[in-house]
């Protein structure tokens, strides 16, 4: 761990370090959790359930950070804690540049949760933006640190008990119940010691609690800072702020904080494991604060419109959830796939039995083949995640292109609930990446130009998912100003490319895929290199995909990524050609029939069609595509089966069908070597290995 405090891993006499891996994967969540929510604010009437949320997902990560130590993070999610305090208790009124800081703070976060993580790096200076939290607190805005006090020399108590911007306040605090009463007398010195934190008088003790210690505050500072001073010396439970009476009417603190009030929340546990930890900043809010301001917005929220009701609450009940290595799912994905292949001998060798005689084993062979598809399924639904969980992150960054560009842009996302495999979703996210900036930079124009020509002053983005046959559909589109023929044609011939006038469109935009091809007139830090398109298509390929481009200039452009879902189980059904046995892809069969010489017509010398309800596709015999060997010379094949991929269908000659079963594939390029028109092997029921071919190479090879 980068900057661990080795004294902080023994806190209490136990072993934090247990915990690490789960603080940061849970920090992670939640500065994810909250860039959404800051995402979808609106500034103009914010929402005090989204204010609140975004505050317990600042609490939640400073309360694990002060617990191991990470003193930087706990100072940073303090800053901005109070910050939003502020903002949930309408103190302030939210703006763009509160937006901006709070996004740039959970940028540094997560720079700084991957430091202690291990990963490296230099620290993150986060003076500036520390400066600028505070300037908003202070109802001020932002403003360059050039222009500003060196904060971070200053000691972080004095910091934190910096005054408010109003003015000070009388406040009852109550110590106890104290085994020694001379420990009150350590928060009596803060006062002297800390300028600015405000001024403590003794009060007389309360018969019916001697061993409580009271005083009269006269502050303005937070009682949130003011319980984070207090806790170096007494328990965070000793501690009671109550409003200020002339008369000395006692207020019961279980009752409420006034007369007729709500009773008070329950004081929530501060920073998860251990008060005092090692490492927590001198400035952090707790639950007293978080506890009063729940009380005070939800009177606010009771007095919303009855539309609001039915809206779900931001940042509210968690899903209940475990955290499994992706180790062990695919130890349990292999273990599964065994058992398919064990089932699968067992089905094909009580083929030969009599089912009456042997009723009872025939009947629980068919319950197992049942319940080994469930288990399967149920097995291989664990790594599939939601395209969401990459689309949840073009929001910001489109954002942030679109304002250093100047554009207006607005995202639409549609199929997040698309599920794909973990593996996939992991490596699509670059090339997606790639593609929305190549959208946002180049197609969308700026809002002057889209005026002129007719067009909405905002420009849209479309993110897609969907599933067509066995592959997921991931379309990028945008309304912008698509591809000029003419400039593509131009610029390839500039780089020494081949690009004659007749070409179709479709060869015209795959241009753009060229290495070193760009059609930005100046190079800048977003793009201009000419480097992307052609590693995008590089990276989609090597993952078994495909991608095409539509344009229509004036108007827009589309580009379209294909991808198998490459799982590890699938259903196939099995062909024979000769002796040797091939695997289809269920999900690409189309259908299958007997055919006659009449059927099949051949063109151009050597290419054969079948027609099949006045329709012509191409066929292909699989015999000379892998060269099996023939020994009954005088047999001929008279199956064809259509499937189809990307778009095409084609006609395979086989020699008969064998069934359908589940197959479990195995990665034949990392066992063996790469081999066309083969996507991968499987071990059939009698321990033999049977190819599964590649359907969408198939219908590349019929088109040339």
């Amino acid at each position: 761990m980068a900057e661990m405090n080795t004294d902080n891993s023994q806190s209490a006499g136990i072993d934090l370090s247990q915990f690490y891996q789960v603080f940061f994967e849970e920090a992670g969540e939640n500065l994810d959790n909250m860039e959404q929510l800051l995402l979808g604010l609106d500034i103009t009437q914010a929402d005090d359930e989204e204010l609140n949320a975004i505050f317990r997902c600042a609490h939640s990560i400073k309360g694990g950070a002060a617990t191991f130590g990470f003193s930087d993070v706990a100072e940073l999610t303090h800053q901005m804690e109070t910050l939003l305090d502020k903002l949930r208790r309408h103190e302030l009124a939210p703006n763009a540049s509160m937006v901006d800081v709070l996004l740039a703070s959970g940028d540094a976060l997560k720079a700084q949760l991957a430091r202690h993580q291990g990963n490296g790096g230099d620290a993150i200076d986060t003076t500036e933006l520390l400066f600028n939290v505070r300037a908003l607190v202070a109802g001020e805005a932002p403003v360059a640190i050039a222009a500003a006090p060196v904060v971070a020399a200053q000691p972080a108590a004095s910091v934190a008990a910096a005054p408010a911007a109003k003015g000070k306040r009388l406040v009852e605090l109550r110590v106890g119940p104290l085994s020694n009463l001379a420990q009150a007398d350590e928060l009596r010195d803060l006062f002297k010691e800390i300028e600015g934190l405000g001024t403590i008088e003794d009060l007389p003790s309360l018969p019916d609690q001697a061993n409580t210690r009271r005083f009269k505050l006269e502050t303005a500072s937070a009682e949130s800072d003011l319980l984070d001073l207090f806790t170096f010396h007494v328990s965070r439970e000793e501690v009671v702020f109550l409003p200020w009476s002339e008369g000395g009417v006692e207020v019961d603190p279980d009752k409420g904080l006034f007369e007729g009030g709500p009773a008070a929340a329950h004081e929530e546990p501060g920073y998860g494991f251990f008060d005092n930890a090692p490492g927590a900043p001198t400035g952090r809010a707790v639950a007293v604060s978080a506890a009063s301001a729940e009380v005070a917005t939800a009177s606010s929220a009771a007095a919303k419109p009855a539309a609001k009701a039915d809206k779900p609450a931001a940042g509210g009940l968690e899903s209940s959830t475990i955290r499994v290595s992706v180790e062990k799912v695919d130890q349990l994905i292999n273990l599964v796939g065994e058992l398919v292949i064990t089932q699968a001998m067992l089905a094909q060798n009580s083929r030969g039995l009599d089912p009456v005689l042997y009723q009872q084993l025939v009947s629980g062979l068919t319950d197992l083949d049942r319940n080994t598809r469930d288990l399967q399924e149920a097995v291989m639904s664990i790594r599939m995640i939601p395209m969401s969980t990459v689309f949840s992150r073009f929001p910001r960054m489109l954002r942030d292109l679109a304002n250093k560009l100047g554009k207006k842009v607005e995202l639409v996302m549609q199929g997040e609930s698309t599920e794909l495999d973990k593996g996939l979703v992991e490596k699509i996210t670059d090339p997606l990446t790639h593609l929305v900036r190549n959208s946002c930079d180049h197609g969308v124009e700026m809002p002057a130009d889209r005026i002129a020509k007719g067009k909405p002053e905002v420009g849209t983005i479309t993110l897609a998912a969907s599933h067509q046959g066995g592959s997921i559909v991931i379309e990028v589109r945008d309304d912008g100003r698509g591809l000029n023929r003419e400039k593509l044609i131009s610029k390839a011939r500039e780089k020494g490319i081949d690009a004659p006038d007749t070409m179709s469109d479709s060869d015209c935009w795959n241009l753009i895929f060229a290495p070193g091809f760009s059609t930005a007139d100046e190079v800048t830090d977003v793009s201009g290199r000419g480097v992307g398109m052609d590693v995008v298509k590089r990276n989609i390929t090597s993952l078994g995909g495909t991608v095409e481009i539509d344009s229509a200039e004036g108007y827009g452009m589309r580009v379209s990524v294909r991808l198998p879902l490459t799982l590890a189980i699938m259903d196939g059904m099995s062909v024979g050609v000769g002796e040797e046995v091939y695997i289809l892809p269920l999900s690409s069969v189309v259908e299958s029939f007997q055919v006659n010489e009449e059927m099949v017509k051949t063109i151009g010398g050597s290419g054969r069609v079948v027609e099949v309800r006045e329709e012509y596709m191409p066929v292909i015999e699989l015999e000379k595509v892998f060269g099996v060997p023939r020994f009954d010379w005088e047999h001929t094949s008279g199956i064809m089966v259509v499937v189809e991929a990307e778009g095409g269908r084609v006609a395979l000659l086989v020699d008969e069908l064998l069934g359908q079963q589940q197959v479990v594939v195995k990665n034949l390029e990392s066992n063996y070597r790469k081999v066309n028109d083969v996507s991968g092997a499987t071990i059939m029921g009698d321990g033999r290995v049977a190819l599964i071919l590649d359907v969408g190479s198939l219908v590349r090879r019929s088109r040339h």
